[in-house]
């Protein structure tokens, strides 16, 4: 993945995953959606969506770095700093 990805680049890539591994309808994948909530994600989820952003980036991706992440806008925030850091 490149490091000079859009948030919006991110945000298609995470509605994808979140389709094709969680069955997630992807019009539900929103910015202001709050992953547990909304999406019904659940912490052993959590870690396999960071299994594959860790996939897709090439990177370990920290999960300190996503302790405080609850809605699809922190995860596009935090992949974004993560490839900028990268």
């Amino acid at each position: 993945m490149p490091s000079t990805m859009s948030k919006e680049e991110i945000l298609d890539w995470i509605r994808n995953i979140l389709r094709e591994h969680f069955e997630i309808p992807a019009e539900r994948v929103t910015l202001e959606a709050q992953l547990y909530q909304d999406l019904d994600i659940d912490s052993i989820d959590a870690v396999d969506l960071l299994i594959k952003l860790k996939q897709l980036t090439g990177q370990p991706i920290s999960p300190d770095a996503f302790k405080q992440v609850r809605s699809v806008s922190d995860v596009v925030d935090a992949v974004h700093a993560h490839l900028q850091n990268a």
